[in-house]
């Protein structure tokens, strides 16, 4: 059977807490059949996301989060703290092996070659980072500190943050790519001015040399996926029944004070079922 591939774009930045519903309720919804869904949206508010199983206390100020009403989630899949602000995130959902492996590093990799596609329409020179740091990886600092193997690099410096989750056939990548830097709020909120380390990235508006917006970045990176993996994305909204299961996630678990702090909770929504609505066309 030929895989599905379908595209959503959110035209207006929201919520972190309902970003991450979105996120985990395509993860949660894929079925056995080869499906891909590509997602790309953004943030209305300066918004924290902590990997699945960090510790908010080692790598969070969340004085100065609740302080300056810097909105606080956590992602279903790994990684480290990102801030996310003035930039474009994507998200791909799929139980396509035949399209991206069974392998969590490779297929990590296939993602990141298809995001370098689209990035090189806007003649930014992004490359894939051959090296792992060791000690990165066992630290509490920030996504953006250092890149690892696989992610994506733009003269030297981290341009893509990603991580992923998978479950059998099925796994979802999202990750984010800043337009615009903001040091001084990443090093705020992250303790890296305590931890007196330096910030690794650039942003796209720097290695273009010019100022890109969401619209254009979004544009080109979805005709890179299209040309790397030789395929039509498929343009979809949620139906009715489907923003009503994605809002009882959002309140239930992303907007869940003990979901924020790492206690375990049953996930509201398909603990014992998948209900899965048909998505309708655009």
């Amino acid at each position: 059977m030929d895989s599905k591939w379908f595209l959503l774009v959110e035209r207006e930045p929201k919520k972190g807490s309902y970003n991450m519903a979105v996120d985990d309720y395509l993860f949660q919804s894929l079925g056995s059949e080869p499906e891909t869904f590509v997602r790309f949206y953004s943030w209305e508010n300066p918004t924290v996301s902590l990997g699945y199983s960090q510790d908010i206390n080692k790598v969070l100020n969340e004085e100065f989060c609740w302080e300056n009403n810097i909105e606080v989630v956590r992602r279903i899949t790994g990684g480290k703290l990102v801030l996310h602000h003035k930039e474009v995130t994507y998200s791909i959902c799929s139980t396509d092996k035949k399209a991206f492996s069974s392998s969590l590093s490779q297929s990590y990799k296939i993602i990141s070659k298809a995001l370098i596609k689209g990035l090189k329409k806007l003649n930014i020179p992004a490359y894939l980072a051959d090296e792992d740091n060791p000690s990165y990886s066992r630290s509490s600092l920030p996504c953006f500190s250092y890149p690892a193997r696989n992610e994506i690099k733009v003269k030297g410096q981290k341009i893509v943050g990603s991580a992923q989750k998978r479950v059998g056939s099925k796994f979802i990548q999202h990750g984010s790519i800043p337009l615009e830097r903001d040091d001084q709020l990443l090093q705020s909120v992250s303790l890296l001015k305590e931890k007196k380390e330096k910030i690794r990235m650039i942003a796209v508006s720097q290695a273009a040399k010019k100022k890109i917006s969401y619209k254009l970045l979004v544009k080109y990176l979805i005709s890179g996926i299209q040309d790397f993996f030789n395929i039509k994305l498929e343009p979809v909204e949620f139906t009715r029944k489907q923003n009503n299961f994605i809002r009882k996630i959002q309140k239930k678990r992303h907007e869940n004070k003990d979901w924020i702090y790492r206690k375990r909770i049953p996930h509201p929504i398909f603990s014992n079922s998948v209900d899965k609505p048909t998505l309708k066309e655009k």
